[in-house]
């Protein structure tokens, strides 16, 4: 196991160095998640690039810090963390509100980033309204009380149907995330609107959504692609929220393609 502390919070991180010349992808986890979401497409691409997986804060093994949350709180980390491992021009591959934290870096710390592939995610997510009652609802009643509910969002009725195993680790997963971790970053994501800050991205930028993603529909998804200069947007086929988990062999394919069409390293066939 990698830790370093980055602006007094120990961040829990894995970072494979491809050797050299080869590009570095960086995996920012969801809500209520941690960096195992990411480990089949992580490993799908470790032949052909470096990768750097980690627990947000509040999140997995990660320092729970001050919550609530701001996003650039979020932003902070990744960009230490990036400091620390010596990077520069890095391609951020964020889901949800990790999208939002890459997309965050890019205006905070430009220089960081190469490119970005932001997934299931948009440039404002929900209302204050809908979060603020999650927050309540998580405080008064933990985070189990609404993992039926979530689990419906994100992943697909087949998945559910078909990998009950791999859905009570998903499960299991999401209960044990610390409540004040998961509602803080709840607050995160209900201050962070980002629609003026996409419209200001120049990097080659790929927006990939599940077809039945009940979190951030594809309308949503697409809607932010539309704000962003020459952005390219895609859906992953019988996929709900995550993706990385339900279709990681696609997703893996779709980021393939993506960096190879922008000479951003890998081959397409692989």
């Amino acid at each position: 196991m990698q830790f370093t502390e980055i602006g007094g919070i120990t961040l829990h991180y894995e970072h494979r160095d491809g050797g050299p010349g080869k590009p570095l992808i960086v995996f920012a986890n969801s809500l209520g998640t941690d960096f195992r979401i990411w480990r089949e497409v992580a490993d799908d691409l470790a032949a052909d690039f470096s990768t750097l997986c980690y627990d947000m804060r509040g999140h997995g093994l990660s320092g729970l810090g001050s919550p609530p949350y701001e996003i650039e709180d979020h932003a902070a980390d990744l960009s230490g963390l990036l400091d620390f491992v010596g990077a520069r021009g890095a391609i951020i591959c964020g889901l949800s509100v990790g999208g939002l934290v890459a997309q965050c870096v890019y205006g905070l710390r430009p220089e960081f980033v190469r490119a970005l592939i932001l997934c299931d995610t948009a440039h404002k997510i929900g209302t204050a309204e809908t979060w603020n009652a999650r927050i309540d609802a998580v405080r008064r009643n933990g985070i189990d009380s609404l993992t039926d509910g979530i689990l419906k969002l994100w992943f697909t009725p087949s998945f559910h149907t078909e990998k009950p195993a791999l859905l009570a680790g998903c499960r299991a997963m999401l209960a044990r995330q610390p409540v004040e971790g998961y509602a803080g970053t709840c607050a995160a994501v209900r201050d962070a609107d980002h629609t003026a800050l996409v419209r200001r991205i120049t990097v080659p930028t790929l927006c990939l959504v599940g077809d039945q993603d009940g979190s951030t529909p594809p309308a949503l998804v697409r809607s932010m692609a539309d704000l962003i200069p020459g952005a390219e947007f895609a859906i992953s086929e019988n996929a709900g929220h995550i993706p990385c988990v339900e279709q990681p062999a696609q997703l893996a394919a779709r980021i393939r393609e993506f960096l190879a069409r922008n000479d951003l390293g890998g081959t397409a066939d692989a």
